[in-house]
């Protein structure tokens, strides 16, 4: 049975692994988004640092990036900075793309 219990046990550390990868990548797609959301509202250096960890933290409340793209909405809205929320999607594609990217290079 150690063959079955070896398979099981590397299964277990693959999900494992493939789940810390799911977060990491979520995580730092919320911090460039964030990073990019920033810029539109007018921030830099520390300011966009401390913004784009609050969309990090906005990113927690539910699963997937709906609750990313609320903050980010409203923050725009109360700031008169006006995009589409086609663009807005584009934009959390793009950053997405890239935080994948960057994430499995880290990895190798």
């Amino acid at each position: 049975m150690t063959g079955l219990d070896d398979r099981e046990k590397d299964f277990e550390n693959k999900y494992a692994h493939d789940k810390k990868i799911d977060f990491n990548v979520e995580a730092r797609t919320s911090k460039l988004y964030g990073l990019w959301a920033a810029g539109k509202l007018g921030l830099s250096g520390d300011q966009a640092q401390k913004y784009a960890m609050d969309v990090v933290g906005a990113n927690l409340e539910e699963a997937g990036f709906e609750d990313v793209l609320r903050k980010v909405t409203a923050d725009f809205k109360a700031k008169n900075v006006e995009i589409s929320d086609h663009m807005m999607r584009v934009e959390l594609d793009k950053v997405l793309a890239t935080a994948r990217d960057q994430i499995m290079k880290e990895v190798k």
